[in-house]
């Protein structure tokens, strides 16, 4: 898709359209810095027990199996593949030699969260320790973006920050919008995402994507909302989508997804405002041949009614 074809305009909660301009942006990448202490057969008398359970390879502590080679240098199982059966340490073929004093040891340790760096506390048992981690509130958050296979993780605000700086994105204050996408050539439709704008009201960050994508034979177009945080808190709000012409209209409502699940995931799941071509194309009027979509919405924010206990919806001025 052509992503110079596309105009696309917004506004913020007073419904005045201003210019939104699309870009292009190359693929962005992070690199994770790496430890290269390796762990040596002759071990000085002060090294931890942690330090031995280090991986030379990745640096993470080692899980059983734990592989050694003839000379004794170990690495974790993940490693065993990349290396090519290789030790890398002395460079020996590894065969299949499993360092079982050191599983024994690993597994009667209790050990901290590796995210205790990001503010984690909790400490655990050797098993429990990665099921913990797989789900753990503190582990950084992938970049949301999704037209570029990007990597970069990390919290909320220094994801905020790479969006509007690295990815140009669009950012708006408040918890209603007003966007109009125009595609001169609808029928030339590829897997591709259209937009990308992040909302900051009620103290946090949404996702509004837009996008346009194949299903089976015919192309469909979507806009769903992702919220900057995890599931538990996402649940706490509720969002509206709308979009209509020739006197028809189609109409959303859902709680936001959390940037947790991926923006595929999300998209494939069609969680969100799903509009078919020729509905699209309807609502587009003259002659079908221009697509012009205007979606408008509204974030809102459950709260509990301190007299009966029900829920009533806090709307953003």
């Amino acid at each position: 898709m052509d992503l110079d074809n596309i105009e696309c305009v917004s506004s913020s909660d007073g419904m005045e359209e201003d210019e939104i301009h699309l870009h292009h942006h190359p693929q962005f990448s992070s690199s994770k810095p790496h430890n290269s202490n390796l762990v040596h057969s002759a071990i000085h008398p002060t090294t931890s027990v942690h330090e031995l359970l280090e991986c030379p390879v990745c640096t993470n502590s080692m899980y059983p199996p734990i592989h050694q080679c003839h000379n004794g240098h170990t690495l974790c199982s993940t490693c065993k593949t990349r290396v090519h059966n290789r030790c890398p340490t002395c460079r020996q073929e590894l065969g299949d030699i499993r360092c079982l004093a050191l599983e024994k040891v690993a597994e009667s340790l209790e050990l901290p969260c590796k995210y205790c760096s990001l503010g984690c506390p909790e400490i655990f048992p050797y098993y429990s320790k990665l099921k913990h981690e797989a789900i753990c509130n503190f582990r950084p958050y992938n970049c949301p973006y999704a037209g570029s296979e990007c990597s970069v993780v990390g919290d909320i605000p220094y994801l905020v920050s790479h969006l509007r700086d690295d990815h140009k994105v669009d950012m708006h204050s408040g918890c209603t919008f007003n966007h109009r996408y125009v595609k001169s050539n609808p029928r030339e439709v590829e897997n591709a995402t259209w937009m990308l704008t992040v909302f900051n009201c009620f103290g946090q960050y949404f996702c509004l994507h837009f996008e346009a994508f194949q299903l089976g034979m015919a192309p469909v177009y979507m806009a769903f909302l992702r919220f900057m945080g995890d599931e538990t808190d996402a649940r706490n709000y509720t969002y509206s989508l709308e979009v209509g012409g020739n006197g028809r209209k189609l109409t959303w409502e859902g709680t936001p997804r959390s940037i947790r699940d991926s923006h595929r995931k999300v998209r494939d799941s069609h969680d969100g405002l799903v509009i078919q071509r020729n509905m699209a194309l309807f609502f587009s009027g003259g002659d079908r041949k221009e697509l012009k979509l205007r979606v408008t919405g509204r974030i809102w924010k459950e709260q509990q009614n301190p007299d009966g206990g029900a829920c009533i919806p806090n709307l953003c001025s």
